[in-house]
């Protein structure tokens, strides 16, 4: 397994398989050169070649003495802990955070969970869709008059969990520089959701960005912020919120001149609306493109994962890379003097743990 790069080359993680956000906190933190351990059942196979690169993975029975003694013994010797199951699972395997505390005090225990380690649905089962219901995420993505559609899993599992776990990490860690004391970190997808509403909540007062579903500005009920068909059915994306990014738009695209004025007017969206889509079907989205990408418009055309590889954009910033036969997303953020990179996982987890076990 070639050797790691990135800040945080040095920072010993044990991370306990699992699904979803759990293991994208496991690749953040091994493309910035931790090097994470991940204990998984016996039979476990790769099932994401990307989210679970970097690894050096071990099979482990949990519930058998020598696999306890095992991840006991890791757990030991890490800087941190990652688990993704429902509360009191650790608990009840005799890993919990208050032995766990007690063997190894500097150990920075994350527990990655949709409702919380408390609360009246923390033994609940749920997924995603159901966390960002209940913070007020979901109801406000959709069409007006339609059901509310989930945004993939992108606002929950990998928004309001895995880097709010991840960024709770790192804060802990910063904090055990000065107290030398490790602590439990509680990353729940409903508690980082919420506080990716924040802008909204506080946002309230202000008509033209209300998350009623359909109605408010960035939600797509406002004709300079929202996607629009093309001739050849494709899609392309604006943003020209600005005065003068919309007054570039309608200069470009020769809108009518009406639409100069009433911009941030909501009674004018729906028939201005509708001028813009006659005006965009009257040319393919390649055409619109050739005009509009790279100005002050604020404009994307809208791709699908395979076409964002060959974007020239994407291409430049290096922003996917080839191993082995397999493209993977390159590493975020990025750090000019120590780099993280992508590296391949390895079945070598006993051997890093004996090592860690030796270095005290």
């Amino acid at each position: 397994m070639s050797q790691p790069s990135g800040p945080l080359v040095g920072l010993k993680v044990v991370e306990f398989a699992g699904i979803g956000p759990g293991p994208h906190v496991a690749m953040l933190l091994a493309d910035m050169g931790a090097e994470v351990v991940r204990i998984e059942r016996p039979g476990t196979q790769i099932s994401n070649e990307v989210v679970e690169r970097a690894r050096h993975r071990v099979a482990v029975d949990m519930k058998s003495e020598e696999g306890k003694a095992f991840c006991i013994e890791a757990l030991k010797s890490t800087d941190v802990l990652l688990e993704g199951f429902r509360p009191g699972v650790m608990e009840r395997l005799g890993l919990g955070p208050h032995e766990m505390l007690v063997q190894n005090p500097r150990l920075v225990y994350a527990r990655m969970t949709g409702w919380g380690q408390d609360g009246p649905l923390a033994q609940a089962a749920g997924h995603d869709i159901n966390y960002i219901a209940i913070t007020g995420a979901l109801s406000a993505v959709g069409r007006a008059g339609d059901t509310a559609v989930p945004p993939q899993n992108l606002v929950g599992d990998f928004g309001g969990g895995s880097m709010y776990c991840a960024l709770g990490i790192l804060a802990a860690l910063f904090e055990r520089e000065r107290s030398g004391k490790g602590q439990v970190v509680d990353a729940a997808i409903v508690d980082g959701t919420n506080s990716l509403m924040s802008f909204f909540f506080g946002m309230r007062h202000v008509p033209y960005l209300t998350t009623d579903r359909g109605k408010g500005m960035l939600g797509g009920a406002a004709h300079f912020y929202r996607c629009y068909e093309c001739a050849d059915g494709r899609e392309i994306s604006l943003g020209s919120i600005e005065p003068q990014f919309y007054a570039e738009l309608l200069e470009r695209v020769k809108a009518p001149e009406e639409l100069r004025e009433g911009q941030m007017n909501p009674g004018n969206w729906e028939e201005y609306t509708a001028k813009l889509e006659a005006l965009f079907k009257t040319k393919t989205a390649a055409e619109w493109t050739e005009i509009l990408e790279g100005t002050d418009v604020c404009f994307g055309p809208v791709l699908t994962v395979e076409e964002a590889r060959d974007h020239p954009h994407m291409k430049a910033r290096g922003l996917y890379e080839e191993h082995d036969g397999v493209w993977h997303t390159a590493p975020a953020p990025r750090f000019d003097r120590t780099p993280g990179s992508v590296r391949p996982s390895a079945m070598d987890g006993d051997e890093v743990v004996k090592r860690w076990a030796a270095m005290g």
